[in-house]
């Protein structure tokens, strides 16, 4: 071969770069571009990455244009939704990220019940449109994040045992697979896709529209927060677990410890905070659970009423603005007992900072009741989910802060259950990362979703994300 018909990967990689630009209905963001700086940016503000442009989507059909020319110049392809994933796989160092963010039609059918969302759309979106119909599409807790990452991963949220997960409620999911190939996944059609869609991240291809179920919304549900001082934690976690035994799904309760921002009003000291949305239309009923929990472990401060969904929906967003610094680590389990409780109360002891949270998501009903087998989701059997998230902002913070969230997965470690989820997993360096799919998922579920890797995406091309590899050639 002559040196000038050498392969030069540089000018494969102009030449398809120049071809985007030709070819996209959106935009095609560059270094030199004004926009970069904001393009490449993702939530998490530990993960500093610079691709090498960024497609920003004007319309579904540019999933295939950018799907194409990624095959054909062989640049890492990260894609990306609302940009929240903790672990900042949308983006890729010296790659090509698709922003679907700019796609955030969502459209109801209200006699049906049943709501369709474009990729890009946050949880803000969703409920904005649904909540005029009285409807609502179980979601998360911060309405700036993207639904289709939450859902391809779990969805856990405000409506979890009153109605399960956001994928639990997923009708239909069209994808745009690897090879360009476009499919309708759904309980009929490719089934074992669905499965796989349903907890498997974004691993077989790129979700281009979802269809979810929606359920009817009391026009003000009613919502509230017990807070509690540090010397009334142990009490009040040993009342919740009472309390929690026969809880009825319409009560969706999550515990928090954090040190709220001054914006709250709340001081600079840590509280316990048993949040809780009761979504059936009898207020009484609701009140009279909460007033059973109050007499048991009295508040030091307490804020329960009717509320506006979106309000509700939106109400911890200051907590956690872009450009955050987070790390999180999550364990299932199902004990509350004395052990468990000092463990607990232990570790939440030391939060004395502002840029920590721990969760404890109760689950149980709704959640609980959808079969092991039936998606890819890790763990139904859990009473239980802890997640310890950061959202601080100092980068001299970053090794003392992961440091906390590693010190407090590892000491929940003796109580955990099978099954991580991986909307709460942090990036993780070397082999670690490479681990976490396996360890999420567990040996008989992963094996499953190898398999369908196999079949949808046998060359790896989605890769950036909580990675299930294909079996080796």
């Amino acid at each position: 071969m002559t040196a000038a018909h050498q392969y030069d990967p540089e000018l494969e990689i102009q030449q398809a770069l120049h071809e985007l630009r030709g070819r996209l209905s959106g935009s095609v963001i560059e270094p030199q571009d004004p926009l970069y700086e904001e393009a490449r940016a993702v939530w998490n503000g530990m993960i500093n990455l610079r691709p090498r442009a960024v497609a920003r989507a004007g319309a579904v059909s540019d999933i295939d244009v950018v799907l194409d020319v990624v095959r054909r110049s062989g640049l890492a392809l990260a894609v990306r939704g609302g940009g929240h994933n903790i672990a900042g796989h949308g983006t890729v160092e010296g790659g090509l990220v698709l922003d679907l963010g700019p796609l955030k039609a969502v459209t109801v059918d209200a006699q049906n019940r049943l709501v369709t969302v474009e990729p890009g759309a946050t949880l803000a979106d969703v409920d904005r449109v649904t909540a005029a119909h009285g409807l609502a599409v179980p979601l998360g807790v911060i309405s700036g994040t993207g639904v289709a990452g939450l859902t391809l991963g779990g969805g856990v949220g405000w409506l979890t045992r009153s109605n399960g997960l956001s994928l639990d409620n997923l009708d239909s999911v069209d994808v745009v697979t690897a090879s360009g190939e476009h499919l309708h996944a759904s309980e009929q059609e490719n089934p074992e896709l669905f499965w796989g869609l349903r907890g498997g991240g974004g691993n077989f291809g790129v979700a281009s529209s979802f269809t979810f179920r929606a359920h009817p919304l009391p026009a003000t549900p009613l919502g509230g927060n017990l807070f509690y001082r540090q010397q009334h934690w142990r009490k009040a976690l040993v009342a919740f677990a009472t309390w929690t035994r026969d809880l009825p799904g319409e009560m969706n309760p999550i515990i928090s410890f954090l040190v709220l921002p001054p914006e709250f009003g709340m001081g600079d000291e840590p509280w316990m905070i048993i949040g809780f949305a009761w979504v059936a239309e009898d207020h009484q009923a609701g009140l009279k659970l909460i007033e059973q929990l109050r007499v048991e472990a009295p508040p030091d401060e307490q804020e329960v009423g009717a509320t506006s969904w979106l309000d509700w929906q939106s109400a911890m967003d200051t907590v956690f603005p872009k450009g955050s610094r987070g790390y999180w680590k999550n364990v299932s389990f199902s004990r509350m007992d004395d052990e468990v409780v000092d463990v607990l109360v232990g570790f939440a002891s030391e939060l004395a900072w502002h840029g920590t949270g721990i969760d404890i998501h109760h689950l149980e009903g709704a959640f609980g009741r959808v079969p092991e087998e039936a998606t890819a989701f890790p763990n139904r059997s859990a009473r239980y989910w802890l997640n310890v998230y950061g959202f601080w902002h100092d980068p001299s913070e970053d090794e003392r802060l992961t440091a906390f969230a590693r010190k407090a997965y590892a000491l929940m470690q003796p109580f955990s259950e099978h099954g991580e989820y991986v909307n709460f997993l942090g990036a993780e360096p070397g082999h670690q990362e490479a681990d976490a799919a396996r360890r999420a998922y567990g040996q008989d579920k992963y094996q499953r979703l190898v398999a369908l890797k196999d079949r949808y995406d046998p060359h790896n091309l989605f890769r950036l994300n909580h990675n299930i590899p294909p079996t080796p050639a």
